[in-house]
């Protein structure tokens, strides 16, 4: 299961909405498919010839910085933005022909959640996440059942009589998953779902979006501009800037070693630069014979275990200090850096470098230390 990049010879619109002929093999269990999409607004392109595969069962993220595209882009999958170009496919079915009536069964695959949560103040939370059930005229019983288990689902049997503005923000948000899923939907769309909660609560709700992948099947599409709920929850991510891809991958390759410039941008408030006090009494040439030099080690996922330390030590000899640094595990993969001073060993730097490479996928001198 992968994200892939589409052949170009496959992207026009003309053709018949669901020729498996057409799709290649490896995309068959794709359950949404991006090809050659575009999106405009009067003179303004929010999105270029968008080509991506999701497979089913996927806890996919899109990210980018403000104006990217990532929710014109998210918001064509149940069509509340039309293409301007391009097709959508949800089970190699292309949606782009939809009528009002395809369009209704459709929206009711698939859930979708908001950063502000769009919940009827005036209602309980047992009336907000039945109101979508009572529109689709589902009888009383089936209505108090699904609500009942959906609330017991996201934590919040004990509230359902409660009123939004007697709520957390976390909570209201979990009335807003359990509200998504009344139609038990295959896929669920989530909009910025955390960007209005506090960290702790972040994490709550992430834990809970991954216990419904898990217990339901569900494929879950997020975006968002926080590149550590993409490390906390999603399998695979795709960078967005000015409406196109830059970088697409598993989330554990993408982190570990990013390609493009917004990639790194993003990622730069989960890494750790250089101390100050340390910047100031680096030097970019030993100062002396028993100067120390500072080694940066990147540990970009290439090995799934975790450095050895004492082995590493070792190899490098001398004294060795760790000035920072940390190792963490995504995907099965070891990420991180680790910022090492080796003293005594001055005129060694170049040897240095290479030992530590026998452990680390990146490393470079990044000074001496007087």
């Amino acid at each position: 299961m992968s994200v892939v990049n589409l052949p170009r010879q496959h992207t026009e619109t003309t053709r018949p909405p669901a020729q498996h002929t057409e799709l290649h093999p490896e995309l068959n269990s794709a359950h949404v498919r991006f090809i050659n999409l575009s999106k405009t607004y009067g003179d303004v392109h929010a999105l270029h010839g968008i080509d991506l595969a999701i497979p089913r069962g996927e806890v996919f993220g899109i990210i980018g910085r403000s104006g990217a595209g990532k929710s014109s882009l998210i918001r064509t999958i149940n069509r509340l933005e039309q293409p301007s170009s391009g097709r959508v496919l949800i089970d190699q079915v292309d949606i782009g022909g939809f009528d009002e009536d395809r369009l209704v069964a459709l929206r009711r695959r698939i859930g979708m959640i908001f950063q502000h949560f769009n919940l009827m103040s005036a209602k309980t939370v047992w009336q907000n996440v039945e109101l979508p059930l009572k529109v689709a005229g589902v009888a009383k019983d089936a209505r108090q059942r699904k609500v009942r288990e959906l609330l017991e689902l996201v934590g919040l049997q004990d509230k359902h009589k409660a009123y939004p503005a007697q709520l957390s923000g976390g909570q209201k948000q979990r009335v807003g998953i359990a509200r998504a899923l009344v139609h038990d939907p295959e896929i669920l769309l989530c909009d910025e779902a955390t960007s209005a909660l506090d960290p702790e609560t972040t994490q709550s709700i992430l834990g809970l979006l991954k216990e419904i992948n898990t217990r339901l099947g569900l494929t879950i599409i997020l975006i968002t501009h926080e590149m550590a709920v993409i490390r906390d929850i999603c399998d695979r991510v795709v960078v967005l800037e000015h409406g196109r891809v830059v970088e697409q991958g598993p989330v554990w390759e993408v982190f570990g070693n990013p390609q493009h410039e917004v990639s790194k941008t993003l990622l730069a408030p989960l890494q750790h630069g250089l101390p100050e006090e340390l910047r100031e009494r680096l030097h970019s040439y030993p100062v002396s014979s028993d100067a120390a030099v500072v080694l940066r080690l990147q540990f970009t996922g290439g090995n799934s275990e975790e450095p050895d330390l004492a082995a590493l030590f070792a190899a490098l000899g001398g004294r060795v200090r760790l000035l920072q640094g940390g190792v963490e595990r995504i995907q099965g993969h070891a990420l991180g850096q680790l910022l090492l001073a080796v003293s005594g060993s001055a005129q060694d730097a170049e040897r240095l470098r290479q030992r530590a490479g026998q452990w680390a996928q990146q490393v470079e001198v990044v000074g001496y230390e007087a």
